[in-house]
């Protein structure tokens, strides 16, 4: 294998794998009592024009989820469209919801299950972009942040906790370095976090966040 050099997979494997996702969240949904499944992920449920339609709020955005095609949408349409991987995750916290509530114990994502085993890939997809958008910029972070919802935590130099989902609490932390150490930065979690969501999508997760905040950076 030595030499050999990896492809990344082509927009056909990309496509072809959320197909396959959707299609096995669609069936985990389907095996489960909908009702009870809202009540644990602090979403509601009622019948709108003969169609099961489930409402929560991701990442500040009112969302509507209708049955059984299980499409996903902002509920007002002066929010930005949500990407194939914001529907994705929508849909895994509400089938993966387990219904604990946050319980104020902050855990870093090493101390999640598999989560010592990728740190590296989430330190470089969540966390770099934040420290080479931010390092020099706290305050700006802090900002950025109200648009998502964003309110001032106390740990580190700067932090700001955002709920990505009702019960999903994410807490983006920065240290300003000095003239002997480098800036640095990490993102807490709730230790409820994996009654949510696997270490997969928590990077998947973090990582959208992180780059919606830098892209809002030019807007200030």
């Amino acid at each position: 294998m030595e030499g050999k050099k990896l492809i990344p997979p082509d927009q056909k494997d990309y496509k072809y794998g959320l197909e396959t996702a959707f299609k096995l969240a669609g069936e985990k949904q389907a095996s489960l009592n909908i009702e009870e499944q809202c009540n644990k992920a602090g979403a509601s449920f009622k019948y709108v024009n003969g169609k099961k339609t489930i409402f929560l709020d991701y990442l500040g955005i009112p969302c509507i989820i209708t049955l059984p095609e299980m499409d996903v949408s902002p509920a007002a349409a002066s929010h930005e469209t949500l990407q194939p991987r914001d529907r994705l995750l929508i849909l895994h916290y509400l089938i993966n919801a387990d219904g604990s509530q946050p319980e104020g114990n902050r855990i870093t994502y090493k101390e999640i299950p598999d989560g010592a085993t990728y740190f590296p890939t989430f330190y470089k997809r969540a966390i770099k972009p934040l420290l080479d958008n931010f390092a020099n910029e706290g305050n700006k972070l802090l900002d950025i942040s109200a648009g998502l919802g964003g309110i001032k935590a106390d740990y580190g130099d700067l932090s700001v906790t955002i709920n990505a989902f009702q019960r999903v609490p994410l807490t983006f932390v920065l240290w300003y370095g000095d003239d002997e150490l480098a800036p640095e930065g990490n993102i807490l979690f709730d230790s409820n976090i994996t009654g949510y969501l696997p270490a997969e999508d928590i990077t998947i997760l973090c990582e959208i966040i992180a780059w919606k905040l830098v892209r809002l950076q030019g807007k200030f």
